[in-house]
């Protein structure tokens, strides 16, 4: 491929971040640019290397993952963030998405899943597997009920479509309407459901029964 995607992996256990790059080895439309072993140098690497998707593990040395990914988004807001974690999804992921990534993956993930999330967050498109977002809605229950806002039937399309991952240009083809159009519902749509994140939205619309549990 011409242009292969260029990702950064970042994981402190040397053994797993050479793993993850063993399993995209091969991919002809992925290229590993860069790895990091804490959290500071993910910050440096991710303004050295370019990438375009971040594997990001959140438990590191220096500065953990979730203020690793509050400052890389900062200065480059269109890098696709996908979370690495255990089968235990919780707080750090939790606050990990509303620091602004796209998706989480399990550390245990099969190889195909590694290189869909890369794809998918690659375009913009949010990567919720749906046995860890069953996982996350039922941290999330911890938390007091969220508010559900009075939505046009639009901004209902929109919400659902991005439950399901897509992006503004996914939306926009499914609903034949301009992607302009689609960024002013999801700005809308964030500020009704009092979120600053597209997977926040998401989430959001799936435990409060706005958008059909199935659709993650």
């Amino acid at each position: 491929m011409e242009n292969p995607i260029r990702v950064l992996v970042v994981d402190d256990h040397f053994v797993v971040r050479k793993g993850v790059c063993a399993l995209l080895a091969g991919a002809g439309d992925i290229v590993v640019v860069g790895e990091a072993g804490d959290g500071l140098q993910a910050v440096e690497e991710a303004g050295r290397c370019d990438p375009q998707v971040i594997l990001m593990d959140l438990k590191l040395p220096e500065i953990d993952g979730v203020e690793a990914i509050r400052r890389i988004l900062a200065v480059r807001p269109e890098i696709g963030v996908v979370v690495l974690t255990s089968s235990d999804v919780g707080a750090d992921v939790l606050a990990a998405v509303e620091a602004g990534a796209l998706g989480y993956l399990a550390k245990t993930s099969e190889r195909e899943d590694f290189l869909a999330a890369i794809r998918h967050c690659s375009r913009g498109e949010a990567w919720l597997p749906p046995s860890l977002t069953r996982s996350l809605l039922a941290h999330l229950k911890a938390r007091p009920a969220a508010r559900v806002p009075e939505l046009t039937g639009r901004e209902s399309e929109v919400l659902t479509l991005l439950a399901r991952g897509l992006s503004n240009r996914g939306i926009a083809q499914e609903l034949a309407i301009s992607e302009v159009t689609v960024r002013a519902h999801v700005g809308h749509l964030l500020t009704k459901l009092g979120v600053s994140t597209r997977v926040e939205a998401a989430l959001h619309a799936l435990r409060s029964g706005l958008a059909p549990p199935e659709t993650p």
